[in-house]
């Protein structure tokens, strides 16, 4: 069941917005700028709030690295080194920490903690078909990652956790994943795969099935599948317990959500998605942000005024000019074109206000990123974006 919807709160910025949660999972479409986002937040709040913040990313793009100038990290805790920051011009309060899911060693813990005994531990790990299904399995990664993030949370090793997810409706996929996987476990298809395991009498309507099966598959296939997801089903009541964690975690108020877009159609219409998917399970959404936004000076007053001259008097603005600015014709022409530029992006700019007024109504916050004139790579980049995110 969902968790009950809670009243809007006095929120008006992103550091007022994190100094009140423990989790902030971070959602979006690709080519947002999501995963920089999530380390922005990360880095500042570090910086200003002190405390261990870590970024856990579930992104299987290796892009959270760079963005920190790391060479590589994986699935344990990485620190950034303070002398990072101290490069970058400041001074943090608290440390910051970055980890990648290691789908293959988390389900090796998976197991290693929910299996009954060890001999049924070790049975699965060295089951055939383990490597392959854990890799391979439809919502492996997406149930893996919940526990994980459910796993580093109840350490309470961090004050704060802020996580990049994948793009969008993989992120649905993300939040469902505990329940999913706890029904595939008492579903009606599990319960055939392991007839063969739990007895060689048939009944007349599988017989069938079975006996097309070895023929195609052959039976040690059969059996080795039987085996393994019988071997699986005895971790069932794990896996229902940590589901049920894992929802009352993300429903908890020490929980938020952070939707990441830019104005552009499709973008925004993920979001949107995602803003009523959150909305439709009760849980909380704490902010919406708003990346590459043109400047709010192309809406003030008078510029408007000012590019329709630019365009309309041309020849008399170039004449004014003295010779050293180049030719009249040159510089009319110039004139022209800067002055319809402009019109042209306030257009855009127009239209990105009234999307920005509508995504307004549902989070406590909404911030926005303007276009940057450079890549961000480093430690000092992410602290420029976040000072534009963090008031």
């Amino acid at each position: 069941m969902p968790a009950p919807k809670r009243p809007a709160a006095s929120t008006r910025s992103i550091e007022q917005l994190l100094a009140a949660k423990e989790i902030v999972i971070h959602c979006g479409s690709g080519g947002v700028g999501k995963t920089t986002t999530a380390a922005a937040v990360a880095a500042m709040a570090a910086v200003h709030h002190g405390g261990k913040v870590l970024v856990l990313t579930v992104d299987p793009a290796r892009r959270l690295a760079n963005a920190l100038g790391l060479e590589a990290f994986g699935n344990n805790e990485t620190q950034v080194p303070p002398a990072a920051f101290t490069k970058a011009g400041v001074e943090a309060r608290g440390e910051l920490w970055v980890a990648m899911l290691d789908t293959k060693q988390s389900w090796d813990d998976l197991v290693t903690r929910h299996a009954p005994d060890p001999e049924t531990r070790e049975a699965i790990l060295a089951n055939p078909l383990y490597k392959n299904i854990t890799g391979r399995f439809v919502q492996s990664h997406d149930y893996i990652a919940m526990e994980r993030l459910y796993e580093i949370h109840a350490s309470g090793t961090y004050d704060l956790i802020v996580v990049d997810t994948p793009p969008t409706r993989n992120a649905i996929d993300f939040l469902e994943a505990p329940d999913r996987m706890a029904d595939f476990f008492s579903s009606r298809l599990l319960r055939w795969l392991t007839v063969p395991a739990r007895s060689r009498v048939f009944s007349l309507a599988s017989r069938p099935f079975y006996s097309v099966a070895d023929r195609v598959l052959g039976s040690k296939f059969l059996e080795d599948i039987a085996e393994f997801f019988l071997l699986f089903q005895s971790m069932y009541d794990g896996f229902v317990e940590r589901a049920k964690a894992v929802n009352h975690t993300l429903g908890d108020k020490r929980t938020t959500f952070v939707v990441v877009s830019t104005l552009e159609a499709a973008p925004v219409r993920e979001a949107e998605f995602f803003i009523e998917a959150l909305d439709q399970r009760g849980l909380h959404l704490g902010a919406v942000v708003l990346n590459k936004v043109l400047p709010s000076w192309f809406l003030e007053e008078g510029t408007t005024a000012s590019a329709q001259a630019m365009v309309s008097r041309s020849e008399s603005l170039a004449e004014a000019l003295p010779a050293s600015a180049g030719s009249p014709e040159l510089v009319a022409r110039v004139l022209r074109e800067v002055g319809e530029s402009f019109l042209n992006f306030q257009v855009v700019a127009k239209r990105e206000a009234d999307t920005r007024a509508d995504l307004s109504s549902a989070p406590e916050v909404v911030a926005t990123v303007p276009y940057f004139d450079r890549d961000i790579t480093d430690l000092a980049g992410l602290l420029e974006l976040g000072e534009q995110l963090w008031r």
